[in-house]
């Protein structure tokens, strides 16, 4: 059924001229819809409750704090800095009350907010092990999402036992990799 909604999506784009970066964009989130294992639906909660929950945070603590939302099949990930326990907890509370979020994984530090050389660094370590699973041939990389915070690796995705293990190996021995979180769903 996508594979005949994009073919549809493609053949009526010749009709929208000056419109092909909107259509190609459109035609490049089909195709990785096609390769996720989520739902479209679970696909695009996904966006929604990042979307949601950032800017709750962003409206309650302004410039205060460093989060970052990563939603996975509405598992979420919140990770980042924040100047107190209780604002790591409150805002543990904030994501969880988003709809549609099933289990939030609260992962952020008491700290100050990391410098941009540190979070350059992380982008850094994400493009690495992202590369490293394309060339892994024993799982899809699609299927693995890859988070970096401070050196510490957040693996998220819908996978068989076999694949994260994979994944967990692959993220670990790649450089700028302090530690690896496994935050899967499994298929068997």
């Amino acid at each position: 059924m996508r594979i005949v909604s994009l073919l549809l999506l493609v053949l009526a784009s010749g009709s929208l001229q000056g419109c092909f970066p909107v259509v190609a964009a459109g035609v490049g989130a089909g195709v990785m819809m096609a390769q996720d294992r989520r739902t479209s639906g679970a696909y695009i909660d996904d966006e929604a409750i990042e979307n949601k929950a950032s800017g709750i945070i962003d409206r309650q603590y302004k410039n205060t704090v460093h989060v970052n939302v990563t939603s996975f099949n509405r598992n979420v990930l919140i990770s980042g800095e924040v100047p107190s326990e209780t604002a790591k907890t409150e805002i543990g509370k904030l994501v969880a009350g988003v709809e549609n979020v099933r289990n939030v994984s609260n992962e952020l530090v008491v700290s100050g907010p990391s410098s941009l050389t540190s979070r350059s660094s992380d982008s850094l370590t994400t493009s690495n092990v992202k590369l490293r699973f394309m060339e892994d041939k024993r799982f899809n990389a699609s299927h693995v999402k890859v988070v970096t915070e401070n050196g510490k690796v957040f693996l998220m995705g819908i996978v068989k036992r076999a694949e994260a293990d994979a994944a967990t190996e692959v993220a670990s021995t790649t450089g700028g990799v302090q530690h690896v979180v496994k935050l899967f769903e499994y298929l068997d």
